[in-house]
């Protein structure tokens, strides 16, 4: 099971849907993703490298 490192995640808001997300980090330097509405419920996780090729779809 991948550990979240973060002690505090980071939220991000979509508008009207009201369909949020919360990031946090995991070690080794990856990312965790959950539905702020379920933060007891599944987390997925992905790689340092997959985040930042995420992120960089962005810039």
């Amino acid at each position: 099971m991948t550990e979240v490192v973060s002690a505090f995640w980071k939220s991000s808001y979509s508008g009207a849907e009201n369909a949020c997300i919360e990031v946090a980090d995991t070690a080794p330097g990856g990312r965790a993703i959950r539905d702020s509405k379920q933060q007891h419920g599944p987390l997925l996780t992905v790689s340092r490298d997959s985040w930042q090729a995420f992120i960089r779809q962005f810039d």
